[in-house]
């Protein structure tokens, strides 16, 4: 009987050391534009480039992602102003929109005023992040955040003086990112690792559910793991490098044939890419094998009625198998279908929302490990 309520006062005192954050599945940039009729238009002169945001450069990069639909909600400053991020494994800087700028991205969202702020202080260096359609440009700064109940003191972070027209049409204000220091603008310290170096979280790891089944029950866990979001085993895939959460990727398969990254190649677990990401012949080779034909822009057409007869594709991952239906990787735009796989100028390959819904994302930063495991 001790024994138990050992057990049980051990599990109380991790629960309350649980931090979970609801991630709203919202409008997405693409439904923003088609429902103002400037989506053709507008592709046509920012054409998707996924591979954008992963080429180093002296400022961080992002791209124009117009399917990226999770957010959620935190608050800077005393008191606290509430803004909606994306929380990216693919970026390590934070930035919100604030008040000192003009662009029309954020005159249509939330705007940070650091005047109404008793913990504000300003940073001594600009910051600069590329997109494929333009940049945000701004300042550094220092305040509290606070994320799903952990307070972040002194937290370094950006606020934009401009930004790039694509940001007008997304449904958050910015971004918090969650992947390493070593590839942040300015070398600015990152938000979960001021969380594990402050003891905030009871382990230095975060994890990831993105929910198949509606707008609702998306959430990043800090400091735990939920196991009602996923089935079986996790498998443990040690990292590449330690910068993006990436790892090595040893082929993909239809049918029992290597249809792309024969030999091996890295992949980067980005849950701020909303597609499946790789180089462009091997797109090319997996849209063909899955039926698709693509259209002048470059999307991968489907019949919305084959989705039942088409095929599985299977990522092996540090030696496992990690196998995705024709149902999820195929999306439906107003009853057109395309594949959710886009090609790019890199070698890398990106493994965004299509395959995180797939499969429950847990990522240890003192491990340097990624764990996976099938979602429910």
């Amino acid at each position: 009987m001790m024994k138990l309520l050992v057990v049980l006062s051990a599990l109380v005192a991790f629960s309350e050391c649980f931090h979970k954050i609801p991630l709203i599945k919202g409008k997405t940039a693409r439904q923003d534009l088609q429902e103002k009729g400037l989506w053709e238009e507008f592709r046509k002169q920012y054409p998707y480039n996924p591979m954008a945001k992963f080429i180093q450069g002296g400022s961080e990069a992002m791209t124009n992602d117009a399917d990226l639909s999770y957010f959620g909600v935190i608050s800077i400053g005393t008191p606290p102003q509430s803004f909606s991020v994306v929380f990216d494994t693919g970026s390590s800087n934070l930035w919100v929109p604030s008040v000192y700028c003009s662009s029309q991205a954020c005159n249509n969202h939330r705007k940070f005023n650091p005047q109404q702020s008793t913990t504000f202080k300003w940073g001594d260096e600009t910051l600069s992040i590329a997109y494929g359609t333009g940049s945000m440009t701004g300042r550094l700064a220092v305040d509290n955040v606070e994320v799903g109940g952990i307070t972040v003191h002194n937290q370094v972070f950006g606020i934009s003086r401009t930004e790039a027209p694509f940001m007008a049409h997304m449904a958050s204000d910015g971004i918090l990112g969650l992947a390493f220091q070593s590839i942040a603008s300015d070398n600015v310290v990152p938000v979960f690792d001021n969380m594990v170096k402050d003891g905030l979280v009871s382990q230095p790891l975060f994890s990831v559910y993105l929910s198949s089944h509606g707008e609702q029950g998306s959430e990043v866990v800090f400091g735990g793991v939920d196991s009602t979001h996923y089935t079986g085993q996790i498998s443990w895939i040690p990292l590449s490098s330690a910068t993006y959460w990436k790892i090595k990727m040893d082929s993909v398969m239809i049918n029992g044939n290597v249809v792309a990254c024969g030999g091996g190649c890295h992949a980067i677990i980005d849950t701020g890419t909303s597609l499946i990401g790789g180089p462009t012949s091997d797109i090319k080779n997996m849209n063909a094998w899955v039926g698709a034909s693509t259209n002048q822009y470059g999307d991968a057409i489907v019949s919305c009625q084959n989705i039942q007869s088409m095929p599985e594709v299977t990522f092996s991952l540090g030696g496992h198998a990690f196998t995705i239906p024709a149902s999820a990787y195929v999306l439906n735009h107003d009853n057109s279908c395309m594949t959710g796989f886009s090609g790019g100028d890199s070698n890398l390959w990106i493994l965004g929302d299509v395959f995180i819904r797939e499969f429950y994302a847990i990522f240890d930063s003192h491990s340097k490990y990624i764990g996976l495991a099938k979602s429910v």
